[in-house]
Formats: structure tokens, sequence, C-alpha cells
């Protein structure tokens, strides 16, 4: 996967961008970890969600969980971007609202909103 490291008040943030990356399963989510972990020096990544497949948005899939459990598992912040106002779906709105309010993953509407948050942490 091709990662950018930046660094944000002194702090490294890996970043994904949607072009080309794609995350479709657990163990993708896994050499992600490793990459951002080990590769970029960092414990947190932004995440395009173009880089997401259309299952992880379904949370009836499992693949949500199964991902964001690898991010909280290994220790990293996650902040994922893009336009969720597609999404109409009450429970995805919701969990988005509720990972909004901690401090592990979140999901916003620009890459700046993204890097912004995972550098407050």
């Amino acid at each position: 996967m091709d990662i950018e490291t930046l660094i944000i008040d002194g702090i490294p943030i890996a970043h994904l961008g949607g072009a080309g990356a794609r995350i479709a399963s657990a163990a993708q989510a896994l050499d992600l970890i490793m990459d951002v972990k080990y590769a970029a020096g960092a414990e947190r990544v932004a995440v395009d969600k173009r880089a997401m497949p259309a299952e992880f948005f379904i949370l009836s899939s499992g693949m949500a969980g199964e991902i964001l459990q690898k991010f909280v598992t290994y220790g990293i912040r996650a902040a994922f971007y893009g336009d969720f106002t597609r999404y109409t779906s009450k429970p995805l709105q919701d969990f988005i609202r509720e990972s909004n309010r901690g401090r592990q993953v979140c999901f916003l509407p620009t890459k700046e909103e993204a890097l912004a948050r995972l550098a407050a942490l």
C-alpha cells in the first residue's frame, strides 16, 4: 500500500488515499496497520473512504467491526474521511456518531479535519 507519512504538530500521521488503495479484508487492514506502525512509524492513520469497500459501510456484513477491531487491538487511531451523507442507514449513522464521540476511530468529511482530529488525540 502506498502510505504517505505526514508530520502534524510534531506527530507522525500516516495517510492512505483513495486512489488505487483498497482495504478489502481484515487481513489487508492488518497489513495497513503493520505498515503504519513499522514503515511509517505512526500510531495514527487517516484513510480516504474510497479505500474501503462498499461492504464496510453495511454494518450487517460485519466487515466494519472486524476491521475496526484490528485498529483497536493494535493501538492505531484511525480517522476515515469522505462524504458519509449518502449512507442513510440509521444504524450506520448512529455508529458514526458514537465513533466520533470516542478517541479511537472517527468519521469526518475532509482529509484536513481527519488530520486535525488525529493530531489532537
